[in-house]
């Protein structure tokens, strides 16, 4: 129990620049208070105490403002970014060195008894706002944008980003990056190409024109 403790405690400094102590890391951080209430809450759930374990997620909620169902499966290095408004299914499945920042949803699709909701690879990258919805599957060392929409499962090490989600880079080294405001947008890179198409077609026009200007001044002349 200690040894995961001071590995939580760890994760929070390799995973946040601006953690300075323990003692801060320990009084002021919900995301890692939101987790260490989830394993109470999981494990007496697991034991079929499930209505309590339901209370102490409430609870969870209540002070962190991050929603964690008792039932789902968390793994270790697990680490939530401020976390305010982060919802996370009962049927959810989370692997090892998962990093995910606030607003994150991992929301179910079905109103059947089953698995619903998605499951996260290892050193995945959730970044602020986006929303996985179903019960597909997070590759490991995938990268979700913020604010994007994903319901449709994503390959190892891909970069996902929009709404819906598209795959933008594939084969992306799998490690934890917190450069998740720096991913390519797709959008904005095609009416990038649409505006410098335009301007070139504009260009072109104008030289027809002037070369056609100066055919009939000098057709002119000669009359």
């Amino acid at each position: 129990m200690w040894k995961r403790i001071k590995e939580d405690i760890k994760t929070v400094f390799e995973r946040d620049p601006a953690a300075r102590n323990i003692f801060e890391v320990i009084t002021s951080y919900p995301g890692l208070h939101a987790i260490w209430l989830h394993r109470i809450a999981h494990f007496l759930w697991k034991k079929g105490m499930k209505t309590f374990a339901r209370f102490i997620s409430h609870i969870n909620r209540l002070f962190t403002g991050i929603e964690i169902h008792p039932g789902a499966k968390i793994g270790r290095r697990f680490f939530i970014d401020h976390g305010m408004g982060v919802v996370i299914g009962e049927t959810a499945e989370i692997g090892d060195d998962v990093l995910i920042y606030q607003g994150v949803v991992l929301g179910g699709t079905s109103l059947e008894k089953k698995k619903r909701h998605p499951t996260v690879g290892n050193n995945v990258v959730i970044g602020a706002g986006a929303i996985i919805l179903g019960p597909i599957k997070i590759g490991d060392g995938a990268k979700i944008g913020a604010g994007s929409v994903v319901i449709k499962s994503v390959p190892p090490g891909a970069t996902v980003v929009g709404v819906p989600g598209r795959i933008v880079e594939e084969k992306r080294k799998i490690k934890i990056d917190l450069e998740h405001g720096k991913l390519p947008d797709p959008i904005a890179e095609t009416f990038k190409f649409i505006i410098e198409k335009q301007q070139k077609l504009e260009e072109r026009i104008k030289r027809l024109e002037s070369r056609e200007k100066l055919k009939i001044d000098e057709y002119s002349e000669e009359k």
